[in-house]
């Protein structure tokens, strides 16, 4: 584990393209991370993403606490990822869908890919405020088919949860939270409205994304992000660079603008807090599966 402090900032404007760091874990887990450090705050309220595909079981029962542990499971997965947690949950989520695992003061928790499976999508830590970190765990499924679709010229997005363009999940987070998974290709008209209060990441799944910022277009290679303040732009435009449809995916959260301490699966208000909810877990009172 390692530790690292963050301390946001409203006034970040964050135009640097970061490429993921290659990630190789086990036997079946590939990808590559994104980290809030490489941001220098602009992340704000997202502590880490990984983009992955994984084939075989492979971190089993692990801990959280005073973050949301949120797995978006890409359309073209196949097959079924098992859940669990300490909040009694015990289900397979599949292709398209969403869990969020608000883990609060702390829960165990553990996903894994049935045999036979090739599990593709994204695993979001996303911080909590304070007041937020030492209440109790809850969860939120959200299952494909409940996903609105947003559709226009050169354009295909599920709004996977929250808002865009005047369509709203039914489904809502402990923390406000936009996930969007989206097809553009160069003759894409698609806009998101970025609220005043929150940040936006955006991220080249597969081949090359195009976004306007100040009426001027930039491009993200496949593999590279950016993190988005609202003082650079109100109204996001994404497309691809030619015929052939690119994938993305634009996260957006309310600013939380607090300082924290992280800790591998953890992160808190003090490094004292962190010690006490490592403590916790090892007394075995953060519940188990």
């Amino acid at each position: 584990m390692t530790n690292s402090a963050a301390q946001s900032n409203l006034n970040i404007a964050s135009d640097k393209h970061v490429t993921g760091s290659p990630l190789n874990i086990g036997e079946g887990f590939t990808g590559i991370g994104f980290r809030h450090t490489q941001f220098e705050g602009a992340m704000d309220p997202i502590i880490m993403v990984d983009h992955y595909t994984m084939t075989v079981p492979t971190f089993g029962a692990h801990p959280h606490a005073g973050i949301s542990a949120v797995s978006v499971l890409f359309e073209d997965t196949e097959g079924k990822f098992n859940n669990r947690d300490s909040l009694g949950n015990d289900f397979d989520i599949h292709a398209g869908d969403l869990y969020w695992l608000n883990a609060g003061s702390g829960a165990v928790h553990d996903e894994a890919p049935r045999l036979g499976a090739k599990i593709h999508g994204l695993q979001i830590f996303v911080n909590l405020p304070s007041r937020l970190k030492h209440e109790s765990p809850s969860s939120l499924h959200v299952k494909r088919e409940d996903m609105p679709t947003l559709v226009g010229e050169g354009y295909r997005v599920r709004l996977v949860l929250g808002q865009s363009n005047r369509a709203k999940t039914q489904a809502s987070s402990v923390w406000p939270f936009t996930i969007l998974d989206g097809f553009a290709d160069e003759r894409s008209s698609f806009e998101h409205q970025i609220p005043d209060d929150f940040n936006a990441w955006l991220y080249a799944v597969e081949g090359k994304i195009e976004y306007q910022l100040d009426d001027e277009w930039h491009v993200l290679d496949q593999g590279e992000s950016v993190s988005i303040v609202p003082k650079d732009v109100s109204v996001l435009k994404v497309r691809g660079d030619n015929k052939k449809q690119s994938h993305f995916a634009l996260l957006s959260g309310e600013i939380i603008n607090e300082s924290f301490v992280q800790q591998g699966p953890f992160a808190m208000s003090s490094q004292q807090e962190i010690n006490e909810v490592v403590a916790r877990y090892q007394a075995g009172e953060l519940g188990q599966l």
